[in-house]
């Protein structure tokens, strides 16, 4: 038994209230059981009961053993002075308390501490794999729609921080969120450095000019650092090199890295079709703000890098004719991760409602995503037909089934009270 577990089955009145008493004899009959307190203090707050004929109101205190009452000195703790009701695994001790107490050891359903036992110590993919085709679809729609919204919101929150370093600029921190998906996994801090280290509105002076962005952009990568031959390299470095000491600009000091990529992710082709992303386009996330259709959203995206790149995968060294567009898979994943939270956070943080329902409805609309999570719950027979689904269940793996949250789990929730 877990402090956690036994919370779990007082919220939820999981045991058996017939003939219920207190651990001194008087009838006990629980009015209201009280409200979760995720705070410092009592574990529910403003409770209801009737003891004899007598009807209590205020908080109650849960342990596992009585004794943990003293253990944890609560008697000196005046956040614990309108205890009413002391909820207990097992009575050991008796207490000199004004409070009654209640002991749920042998009221508890042996089924439910088994089947919660079996989920703590599951070595599976998810604790509850072998009982989840049990659960009806309609409790995984509704569920799935939650674990979306806490992800967006979690999303949020990093994108508020964002904020927080710039004086609200949205244009500003788009930028830098919109370079780090560039960046893709391996080299997101990267990207995301090089973002920061020239702002906005020095990209804005030059967005007109292709080879001077690119040259922005590469230099303070430090990609133009080392000896070159071809006549744009040398173009790009006379560039940079004049802007950087224009600017006063200092080049990031976190490596690329281009070891065990895919060539269409060599960071040299992603910083060349951002670049063209930013010649290509004005006041991106006003136009992105602007947007109704998922379809235009797309549109915008579709870029491809300059000529030079149609024979190039590293700056200096030639390779075969095939033009850089930066790919369905790669816009798609742009919308997924920086677009559409990006649009949620602005909406949440105006409250402006048809902006986050934008958000969602575009996420409805793109593909599923492919990887080891999702592929993970298809093979357990679980619906993964949008991008939605998939930032859904991504968040379930990570922040309930990896760290074993099933009490706070829907699905976990379910299955255990099958189990009364």
């Amino acid at each position: 038994m877990t402090e956690k577990l036994l919370q779990y089955i007082w919220q939820f009145q999981y045991f058996n209230k017939s003939d219920l008493t207190t651990t001194t004899g008087e009838e006990l009959q629980i009015i209201y059981p009280g409200k979760l307190n995720p705070n410092q203090g009592p574990d529910f707050l403003d409770a209801k009961i009737k003891v004899g004929n007598t009807i209590w109101a205020g908080n109650i205190e849960l342990h596992i053993h009585t004794a943990d009452w003293n253990d944890h000195q609560h008697s000196d703790d005046a956040n614990y002075r309108n205890i009413i009701l002391h909820v207990v695994w097992q009575d050991d001790v008796q207490l000199n308390e004004p409070f009654f107490t209640v002991e749920l050891q042998d009221r508890t359903s042996v089924l439910l501490l088994e089947r919660y036992t079996a989920l703590m110590n599951a070595e599976t993919f998810i604790p509850c794999e072998k009982n989840i085709q049990s659960v009806n679809p309609l409790i995984w729609n509704s569920w799935k729609e939650r674990l979306l919204i806490e992800r967006l919101q979690h999303k949020s929150t990093n994108i508020l921080s964002f904020l927080s370093q710039n004086n609200n600029h949205w244009e500003e921190s788009f930028w830098w969120l919109l370079a780090r998906n560039f960046g893709v996994k391996v080299n997101a801090d990267a990207f995301e450095a090089i973002a920061r280290s020239i702002p906005i509105n020095i990209l804005a002076k030059h967005k007109n000019q292709i080879h001077q962005t690119e040259a922005l952009l590469l230099g303070q990568a430090g990609l133009l650092n080392t000896d070159c031959t071809d006549d744009y390299t040398l173009m790009l470095k006379r560039e940079y090199q004049f802007y950087k000491n224009k600017y006063k600009l200092d080049p990031i000091n976190i490596p690329l890295h281009f070891l065990r990529m895919r060539p269409s992710n060599f960071p040299s082709v992603r910083l060349a079709q951002l670049a063209m992303l930013i010649h290509s386009s004005t006041h991106l996330f006003s136009r992105i703000k602007e947007i109704k259709v998922l379809n235009d959203i797309q549109a915008l995206l579709d870029v491809t890098a300059n000529d030079y790149w149609h024979y190039h995968y590293m700056l200096d060294e030639p390779s075969a004719y095939k033009e850089k567009k930066l790919g369905t898979q790669m816009i798609h994943n742009i919308c997924i991760n920086t677009i559409v939270p990006v649009l949620f956070a602005y909406g949440h943080t105006i409250d402006e409602q048809e902006y986050k329902n934008r958000a969602l409805q575009w996420l409805e609309h793109i593909p599923a995503e492919k990887n080891a999570i999702t592929n993970g719950y298809m093979k357990l027979g679980i619906a993964n037909k949008s991008a939605a689904d998939s930032q859904a269940l991504i968040q379930l793996k990570n922040e309930y089934c990896s760290k074993k949250r099933c009490l706070d789990c829907a699905i976990g929730n379910k299955l255990l009270k099958s189990s009364i």
